[in-house]
């Protein structure tokens, strides 16, 4: 245990903007203490030279990535590493017992084959043989899977879109309200969701005063959004799914569109359903007919705006999601996943008001 009980917790990939989400957040945990931060390219240096704004609350330095050390010093990990790395070392952490919250792609996919379709670029030919490892992952989605996360020793958190997309879709797919193939996500992002490296689209100079579509047809998000649905409802899956980088820094407003199968529902009947689906999670907010949502009314928090709306000349049902990308898209739905593997409220040390404006 930590300080005063507290249970210690180790940070790898500390320096990109997850992982000083993370630092952040878990200032403010009563039950959780941070005692390793780890990286590559930032060994050696203190924290507060990575990110001055810490100055006077942290006081570690970044050390050298050493699974031993790691697994010596925490009860918790978090792995906020490019993909194709957690795989080699959440097996290691979870035989010393250690409790692993993966924030890159690796447990994500329950299909080896489909992982390796999609992320072929960043595995660079290495192959994979923690196949026993994958199958006792569980996605960290607690509106979809929280009893399963309670139980769980080794999670795949979800990317940012996805779980915008997918809080949207769920009780679409759950009730059976949609004919199943004619779901289509039209999601927009902010720069910070393409992490901290330097990229010339994510410069000031390229991205602002601009929205631009990309991934088009291939997104790796795509197979993981149709690995749920499929979940949800109990068949094979294809969505549509589409991002775009807006000059923003944070946040992800995903608009979905399907087709209904019954074209009697009215906006009404789906927002009923919307709030029944969700009436026992804390960090999901319906807005109620005709409101709808803004991403800077998430900044800085867990929570997901959902408003609902029926066009009844097309008989489609348009749901529109609102994350901030950096927060529930990443490192707070990170934290809410650790509440509930240890048996704690899952609101426990996350901000529940924005930054507004």
């Amino acid at each position: 245990m930590g300080d005063a009980g507290r249970v210690p917790v180790g940070i790898v990939g500390a320096s990109g903007y997850g992982g000083v989400q993370l630092v952040r957040l878990l200032q403010d945990h009563p039950l959780l203490e941070v005692v390793y931060l780890g990286g590559d390219s930032s060994a050696g240096k203190d924290y507060v030279d990575v990110y001055p704004h810490l100055i006077g609350a942290v006081n570690l330095k970044v050390e050298p990535i050493d699974v031993d050390v790691i697994a010596d010093r925490c009860r918790v990990v978090f792995l906020g590493l490019p993909n194709a790395l957690a795989c080699d070392m959440a097996p290691k952490l979870l035989e010393r017992g250690c409790k692993v919250l993966d924030l890159s792609a690796d447990y994500r996919l329950k299909d080896m084959a489909v992982y390796k379709q999609f992320y072929s670029s960043d595995l660079k030919g290495k192959v994979r043989s923690d196949g026993d490892v994958l199958e006792t992952a569980v996605y960290g989605l607690p509106e979809l899977y929280r009893e399963q996360l309670r139980e769980a020793n080794l999670v795949g958190c979800p990317g940012c879109y996805p779980t915008a997309s997918l809080l949207a879709l769920a009780p679409l797919f759950k009730q059976g309200l949609i004919e199943t193939d004619t779901a289509i996500i039209d999601a927009k992002s902010g720069t910070s969701g393409g992490g901290r490296q330097g990229k010339v689209g994510m410069l000031l100079a390229e991205a602002d005063n601009a929205i631009a579509p990309y991934g088009l047809v291939r997104h790796r998000h795509t197979p993981e959004i149709e690995q749920v649905c499929s979940d949800l409802s109990g068949r094979e899956v294809q969505v549509q799914f589409t991002p775009h980088l807006v000059p923003m820094v944070r946040g992800i407003l995903a608009t979905v569109y399907a087709k209904l199968r019954d074209p009697g529902l009215v906006r009404d009947d789906l927002y009923t359903i919307y709030n029944a689906f969700y009436r026992n999670n804390p960090w999901i907010r319906m807005l109620e007919p005709g409101v709808y949502p803004a991403t800077k009314w998430a900044y800085g928090t867990n929570l997901c705006f959902i408003s609902v709306e029926v066009d009844p000349r097309t008989d489609r049902v348009i749901v529109m999601s609102v994350i901030d990308n950096l927060m529930k898209g990443q490192a707070s739905q990170a934290v809410q996943c650790l509440n509930l593997m240890m048996g704690w409220d899952e609101t426990l040390g996350l901000p529940k008001v924005a930054f507004y404006p």
